[in-house]
């Protein structure tokens, strides 16, 4: 399954560090997603893309999750020849991310 099926996603930028929030559509899937959605399966997802340090914090009283994303932006918006300047399409690499199914 993929993540999308439980959960939508925010992202936001500063500089060349790039935040994609998770937000569980149901807190009965919170633990079934942190369990999966591990640092290194977003890694995995995002190859090249991060070069630098993957963090996650989990904010289970909303059922989310904050991944912040280092040297992610090819240097930030104003130094970037990235399209997406402001790293918004970096949720739906996260949202394409597979999960097993759930039990």
């Amino acid at each position: 399954m993929k993540l999308r099926e439980l959960a939508h996603c925010r992202a936001g930028d500063k500089g060349n560090t790039s935040n994609v929030s998770v937000i569980c559509y149901h807190e009965k899937d919170y633990d079934f997603v942190k369990e999966n959605l591990t640092i290194d399966v977003v890694r995995r997802a995002y190859g090249e893309i991060v070069k630098g340090e993957i963090i996650r914090y989990e904010l289970p009283k909303i059922a989310a999750f904050n991944f912040v994303l280092t040297d992610s932006l090819g240097g930030g918006v104003t130094t970037t020849l990235n399209l997406d300047i402001h790293g918004k399409s970096l949720s739906s690499i996260m949202l394409n991310i597979d999960l097993p199914e759930q039990k």
